[in-house]
């Protein structure tokens, strides 16, 4: 058996995190960046977010298959139990990387959170491997994940469900098909709450790619980072339940395909191609 534990002086491997639906037949731009870090070796592909799983492998297998990685393992888990006594260790064996799809971020926490699986998605992480995740795979990448809030709408007081994720992603709130549903109130709503987290939504066919401190835009579309460290008012405790959210000095910034952020300075990095 393939030892899944870290090698000894590796860097941690990089995190895709994904806003939501993909492109699966064109350019393929984020999955294609996926099979450039897998590099042929095999793939998990972990449907655990979701109800209902039917049909994610094969989309996924048929897409990745075109762009040479055909070594894709399926991972799911039914029950919480299944995973405890460490049966399903076999699956992360020589694996370079595991994609995390959509469904129900909380899915994922609380069906792996504490168990072998998880350890093993740190060992594979800490030894270089990728860690990627899309929609709600993108959600449970951080230390808090927003699980439910008004989207389309200004953010009302109370209107806002958290749970802690996988915390693979410190200090950051992850949130997903951003500007499609509308999601700035909710991330702002959220960085409020805790404003030494920076808040990043992520659109849909866009990523951030994450090495080290810094992180660089993928895709179609725009991630925003939502800046609190120099809030100067917020009626966040004060307010009551359903008030509109008041809140003054917030930083924000907007990325397209290109662009990078320091995680540790806090500010946009200039495009690769400048």
């Amino acid at each position: 058996m393939t030892d899944i534990g870290p090698e000894s002086g590796t860097e941690p491997g990089p995190l895709l995190i994904i806003g939501g639906r993909e492109d699966k037949t064109g350019d393929r731009v984020i999955l294609r960046a996926i099979a450039e870090r897998v590099q042929g070796r095999k793939l998990v592909l972990a449907t655990v977010a979701s109800r209902a799983p039917e049909g994610y492998f094969d989309a996924y297998e048929a897409a990745f298959a075109e762009l040479g990685v055909t070594e894709i393992v399926e991972l799911y888990v039914h029950e919480r139990g299944d995973t405890l006594g460490g049966q399903m260790n076999h699956l992360f064996e020589d694996a370079a990387g595991i994609f995390f799809t959509g469904g129900d971020q909380l899915r994922i926490s609380s069906q792996i959170a504490g168990t072998p699986i998880e350890a093993a998605v740190r060992a594979i992480h800490a030894r270089g491997g990728l860690i990627a995740g899309t929609s709600a795979g993108a959600a449970a990448m951080s230390d808090t994940m927003l699980v439910r809030g008004s989207g389309s709408v200004s953010h009302r007081i109370g209107d806002l469900h958290m749970a802690p994720g996988l915390g693979l992603m410190p200090h950051i709130i992850i949130d997903q098909h951003f500007a499609e549903r509308g999601r700035i109130g909710r991330l702002l709503g959220a960085v409020a709450q805790n404003p030494r987290v920076l808040g990043v939504g992520v659109d849909e066919d866009t990523a951030i790619l994450v090495t080290g401190a810094t992180f660089r835009v993928l895709g179609s579309g725009a991630v925003t980072v939502v800046d609190g460290s120099g809030v100067t008012h917020s009626n966040i405790a004060e307010a009551r339940p359903e008030r509109t959210l008041s809140m003054h000095d917030v930083r924000l910034h907007v990325l397209a395909t290109g662009d990078g952020f320091d995680l540790a300075l806090r500010r946009p990095l200039h495009r690769a191609d400048d």
